[in-house]
């Protein structure tokens, strides 16, 4: 997408965007000249965010988003419509960990149903809402927000020394599940110039991991900025992390 020159007439749409790698991600694709839609649940936050991006030269407008709703998500991407009139790029960046204890032996049901109703069927509800407008995109991108936890090989490589993270059977299940459903949408949109890929920002200090991470958020953006800017025979339907291709 760098290499056309509309791209600062382009609309992205960033979900989860008023904190961490989502602002992140929203920082850099205004840097790009896109517009951009700071979509979050929480009012105050998603203003401040708004208000931060716009200080800092970004095009960008606030977009009330809770991706557990149907109600809420119809009308974000209408907002998104009113206010840019089309939509170019989709970064479904939010999502959350759920509570622990997570050892599969422990974890309340309920946790995984909580976790995977956001990290997945959020994810999916807001690209069925948003894809209308996608098709009548000249460079459509979908970039999902997964997570090296969600490698089985890497996974099954890690069950003695630990290596992949905790054991996780809410959060790292999602992103496997998210992968998987990805997958499914660009067989169903294949021919239809939409380039759908994940990216595993790396463990990044966010409130999700209290702050532990060992990269920026800048730096668990980069990658998934490089998806939503790629040219139109970029690849799709890939997994990627700033070193190259992340294992199923």
């Amino acid at each position: 997408m760098t290499e056309t020159p509309e791209t600062s007439t382009c609309t992205a749409l960033v979900t989860g965007a008023n904190k961490g790698i989502g602002y992140a991600i929203a920082a850099g694709l205004g840097a790009e000249g896109f517009r951009v839609g700071v979509g979050a649940r929480d009012e105050a936050r998603r203003e401040e965010a708004v208000a931060s991006l716009r200080d800092s030269g970004v095009d960008a407008f606030g977009v009330p988003l809770d991706v557990t709703d149907d109600t809420s998500v119809r009308d974000a991407l209408a907002l998104v419509e009113k206010v840019a009139g089309g939509l170019d790029v989709l970064v479904n960046n939010a999502g959350i960990t759920g509570t622990v204890p997570q050892e599969p032996t422990q974890v309340d049901l309920d946790v995984i149903r909580t976790v995977v109703e956001t990290n997945v069927l959020g994810v999916m509800r807001v690209t069925n809402a948003a894809l209308p407008l996608l098709r009548r995109s000249a460079h459509p991108r979908i970039v999902n927000v997964s997570s090296g936890v969600g490698s089985l090989t890497r996974q099954a490589a890690s069950a003695d020394d630990g290596s992949a993270g905790p054991v996780a059977a809410a959060y790292s299940p999602s992103k496997t599940f998210l992968n998987a459903v990805m997958l499914q949408y660009v067989r169903e949109l294949v021919g239809t110039g939409i380039l759908i890929n994940a990216a595993c920002p790396g463990y990044v200090a966010t409130d999700l991991n209290g702050f532990r991470g060992t990269r920026t958020v800048e730096q668990g953006a980069a990658t998934p900025i490089r998806l939503a800017l790629l040219p139109d025979d970029g690849p799709t339907g890939g997994f990627y992390e700033d070193a190259g291709v992340v294992p199923w």
